[in-house]
């Protein structure tokens, strides 16, 4: 059963910076591509990076520059550095774990990002 946990979500000010980690747990195999997902009230949910095995990334516009998804050394193990925070940018923070050749997608079940003086 393979598990996703996100963790390193928290408060923070304007212009502050968090780090948030996130392992896929469970399986053998190795992930397709590992992404950030995050999801305000009343807003759909929306990507805000990922990164592929072969180390490709891919960025939300909105990010311009302030975030960067980097893999692990541990397997199916990816982190985001978010600086430059902005109100906006508070919402829940979700990992996703795709394993494209088992045909399998996972989700955690979020961390909270709360940005605000």
């Amino acid at each position: 059963q393979v598990q996703v946990v996100e963790s390193g979500g928290g408060s923070v000010q304007p212009g502050g910076s968090l780090r948030l980690s996130c392992v896929a747990s469970g399986t053998i195999a190795r992930s397709s591509t590992m992404g950030w997902y995050r999801q305000a009230p009343g807003k759909q949910r929306e990507l805000v990076a990922s990164i592929t095995s072969g180390g490709v990334t891919n960025y939300g516009d909105f990010v311009k520059g302030r975030f960067t998804i980097s893999s692990g050394d541990a397997k199916n193990t990816v982190y985001l550095q978010m600086n430059s925070l902005k109100p906006e940018d508070t919402a829940i923070y979700y990992c996703n774990a795709d394993f494209r050749l088992a045909s399998q997608n996972h989700w955690g079940r979020g961390t909270q990002v709360t940005v605000s003086s």
